[in-house]
């Protein structure tokens, strides 16, 4: 009885409500992840995309159908309604690879829709019909109604699911392969048979920059920096040239119009004016850096986004995560099959049309048809009459004569007879014998023959498909350097609190959201909290600011008294960094300790200070001035050094003093077009006050400061220094119009910062060959080719005198497509002996 029951229990479980919850929501998930989401190894298509490819390739004649024909047709093997099918319709024809299009189909940069289905039109492109279809290689099965044939997977013989790339949400997982330029896939396809090594990085439609350092190769965990291609106009204006894919300027727009709001930039307006080429311009609030302004549209608004891929495939009915060098291996391999697999259905056919060919030339040479004329009882005994009298000739044939071969003979009409061309038979075995040998041939040397067929591929399909999107290593941006002070901050030092929200107090400074601020108080303590509406620093603050981390520059004077001893002592010191909210305590930490003097100093000034100390102690001299120049810089919590030992009545500021720090060592980044601290590329120099001089290909130079949020385009640079005002320059430059090289010397006597001046003749193509600012430069000049490769030496000091900054300069030599120049370097690469000018 007990068992009954149990048994009773354990069907109530599977066939009620949970029982069949649990099944069915496993049903569901696997026919979500397998027939609706995710794509397809074999050809890198969804159910969905193959079908409508399918359907398209029934309808097609050559010509367009209508959207919504086709939609109509796909539904025949596509078992959901149709505006599923004409959204991946659209998909595929937005990728611009598969499906050549007619009409609106809409454009995924601006997010514009296509129009209805009744008004576009579509075929397959010539690539599709080449790649993707093959009746004889294609597996096929029933439609979900049983009344079609449609195919299990496409014969597809390219990687187009690394081409289009692909995105999906199924139950419990989803995927997203990112697409890949179309020419590159072809060359690694080729490596792949090869055996050489390749790699492969996403291509984008809407262009844009990608930085691939952590794509991870598109599996899990990876990720891609993309950003929009933001130009300096002027100095009041910027432009966007495209946008991050999967971004629409409509978006991008929106993003840049609430970072605006939220005071994260300063712009005054922001205009779409869109048409071939995607083109939004920013016109910047007065004032405000455009350097700076690019930064914060990366840092705040969809100028640039991570994606984060995740190939997930079907293998074997299965979801798996591969690499997309997996992918492309698994596609090559796949390809190269396929091209196998039609090779030997190519020969069987060509031997079955050798062997037919044969018997109809043996047919009518030896008179065979003849039987036909015979008084025989029955056709049987005809067909084997025939098959008898092919017996002295079977020996030439590679295969059995069958009846239906004989069958086929007989149906030749009789005028065939009489017309037939004995030659033009051995004609066709001949050829059919040479393409025989030929497929035999691609058989045998198979990795061959499908380099060739990318190969041909690429020749024919490749043109203007080349690589869109800029592969580049992205800067990381400080978001606090960037962000626009758009917030005002108090300070009540009396009760010790700092924030926003303390309006009725003391202002101190404009600060961003992102900021932290650093202060100290009377008893010593020092604290960074980050900016909010009200925070509790301490009672009796005496000094505030905002905090930069790592600041090895900003130093702080401080003479206090030690509460226990009743000595006072002076010390120097930077914070470069600390824990937000943590109390510091800079004194001894002894009860009753106090700051007597401080002083904050952005570049390490080191002032003098009056000491008064109290008329009733027991010193001599009452009145003595400390020099902080004579302390060492140390760490906040050193001790410092005994200024003291009798009480102090006030310290005054008596004079200013020079920074005790040396200059800032400089560095230019010819990566990413930044200067730097951190000894990152070319080494620039020491700046206190000094400019810095940037000459361009384009021949014109300029003055800059040392701030190190604006920007440099690295392409563009021919030469960048440290500023010196006596320094001559030395500049070789094209003039096109004379079809000759100019050269000139001159100082630099311009001061107006921040502005390019042209210093060459002013003309279309004219541009700067070579520049430096070596007071004895020697110019290498060398020309021809091979054997006829002439070299000279030009002392130009003593060739040239020092000219105006606009002179046009002296003839150098001719213009000569082979002539290379360059400034003398230390060491020579060879034991050529150039002639010496000058």
């Amino acid at each position: 009885m007990a068992k009954e029951k149990k048994e009773n229990r354990v069907f109530e479980n599977e066939t009620g409500v949970q029982g069949q919850y649990k099944n069915w929501f496993l049903d569901y998930a696997s026919y979500v992840i397998l027939e609706r989401a995710v794509p397809a190894i074999e050809d890198g298509l969804k159910p969905v995309q193959r079908r409508i490819l399918h359907a398209m390739k029934d309808m097609d004649d050559g010509r367009f159908n209508k959207v919504a024909n086709i939609i109509g047709q796909s539904m025949q093997y596509h078992p959901h309604g149709d505006a599923s099918i004409g959204d991946a319709l659209v998909n595929l024809g937005q990728k611009d690879l598969l499906i050549e299009t007619q009409g609106n189909w809409g454009d995924v940069r601006t997010g514009d829709e296509a129009a209805a289905s009744r008004y576009i039109e579509a075929r397959l492109s010539k690539f599709a019909l080449e790649v993707a279809f093959n009746h004889k290689t294609t597996e096929w099965q029933l439609s979900y109604d049983g009344r079609k044939n449609e195919p299990v997977t496409l014969p597809m013989k390219f990687p187009l699911l690394l081409a289009q790339g692909a995105d999906g949400i199924a139950v419990g997982l989803s995927t997203k392969i990112l697409p890949h330029n179309f020419c590159e896939l072809i060359e690694a396809s080729i490596k792949c048979l090869r055996g050489k090594k390749f790699e492969l990085y996403p291509d984008f439609q809407t262009a844009g920059m990608v930085d691939i350092s952590n794509y991870n190769d598109g599996k899990r965990g990876g990720k891609v920096r993309v950003r929009a291609h933001v130009e300096e106009l002027d100095k009041k204006t910027l432009v966007i040239r495209d946008v991050p894919y999967g971004v629409t300027t409509t978006q991008l727009m929106e993003s840049i119009t609430k970072a605006n709001d939220q005071g994260k930039i300063k712009i005054k307006k922001v205009t779409d004016v869109t048409a071939a080429d995607v083109e939004i311009q920013i016109d910047l609030a007065p004032g405000i850096s455009p350097d700076i302004t690019i930064d914060a549209l990366y840092a705040f608004t969809d100028c640039e986004i991570s994606i984060s891929p995740n190939a997930c495939v079907i293998v074997n009915n299965k979801p798996h995560f591969l690499t997309a060098h997996e992918l492309l291996l698994v596609s090559t391999e796949n390809t190269k099959a396929l091209l196998k697999k039609e090779l030997e259905i190519k020969l069987a056919e060509l031997e079955d049309k050798w062997h037919y060919t044969s018997l109809e030339k043996i047919f009518f040479e030896e008179k065979i048809y003849k039987e036909l004329e015979q008084k025989h009882a029955t056709w049987d005994a005809v067909i084997e009459a025939i098959d008898k009298a092919f017996t002295p000739f079977k020996k030439k044939l590679k295969r059995p004569i069958e009846r239906e071969d004989i069958l086929k003979l007989t149906e030749k009409p009789v005028r065939r007879i009489y017309r037939l061309d004995i030659n033009e038979l051995n004609e066709q075995i001949k050829s059919i014998e040479a393409e025989i040998k030929q497929v035999k041939f691609d058989l045998d040397n198979l990795t061959d023959f499908s380099v060739a067929y990318f190969e041909m591929l690429l020749k024919k399909y490749g043109k203007g498909r080349e690589r869109k999107t800029e592969i580049r290593e992205f800067d990381t941006i400080q978001v606090k350097q960037v962000a626009i002070a758009n917030t005002k901050l108090y300070l009540n030092r009396s009760e010790g609190f700092i924030g926003t929200g303390l309006k009725k107090d003391e202002f101190l400074c404009e600060c961003s959201d992102y900021d932290d601020i650093i202060a100290f108080t009377r008893s010593g303590i020092m604290k960074v909290v980050k900016v909010s509406d009200k925070v509790f620093i301490g009672k009796d603050i005496i000094y505030a600011a905002v905090f930069q981390k790592n600041d090895e520059r900003t130093t702080y004077n401080m003479i206090y008294l030690d509460g226990k001893s009743g000595v006072s002592y002076a010390k120097r010191f930077n914070v470069t960094g600390v824990t937000r909210d943590k109390e510091y305590d800079l004194t001894k930490g002894s009860e009753k300790s106090k700051v007597h003097y401080f002083t904050a100093n952005l570049n390490g000034e080191a002032e003098v200070v009056k000491l008064i100390l109290s008329p009733n102690c027991t010193a001599r001299i009452k009145e003595f001035d400390f020099f902080f120049e004579e302390l060492e810089i140390k760490g906040r919590g050193s001790m410092g050094n005994q200024v003291t030992k009798y009480p102090v009545k006030n310290v005054k500021f008596k004079e200013a003093g020079r920074s005790t720090l040396a200059g800032r060592k400089l560095w230019f980044d010819d990566k990413f077009g930044r200067l730097n601290t951190e000894e990152k590329g070319q080494y620039l120099g020491s700046f206190e006050d000094e400019k810095v001089i940037v000459f361009y290909h384009d021949g014109s130079y300029e003055l800059t400061d040392t701030e190190m949020t604006q920007r440099f385009e690295p392409d563009k640079i021919a030469l960048i220094e440290k500023f010196d005002p006596e320094k001559v320059i030395t500049a070789v430059y094209l003039d096109t119009d004379k079809q000759q090289y100019n050269i000139k010397r001159f100082k630099i006597e311009t001061t107006t910062m921040k502005t390019q001046f042209t210093f060459i003749k002013e003309g279309e193509g004219n541009r700067l060959e070579a520049v430096t600012t070596d007071p004895e430069p020697i110019l290498e000049v060398q020309s021809g080719r091979g054997q006829t490769i002439r070299k000279a030496k030009f002392k130009v000091a003593k060739m040239v005198e020092v000219m105006g900054w606009k002179a046009v300069g002296a003839k150098l030599t001719d213009y000569n497509k082979t002539i290379e120049m360059q400034w003398e370097q230390r060491h020579r690469e060879d034991n050529a002996q150039p002639e010496l000018f000058g």
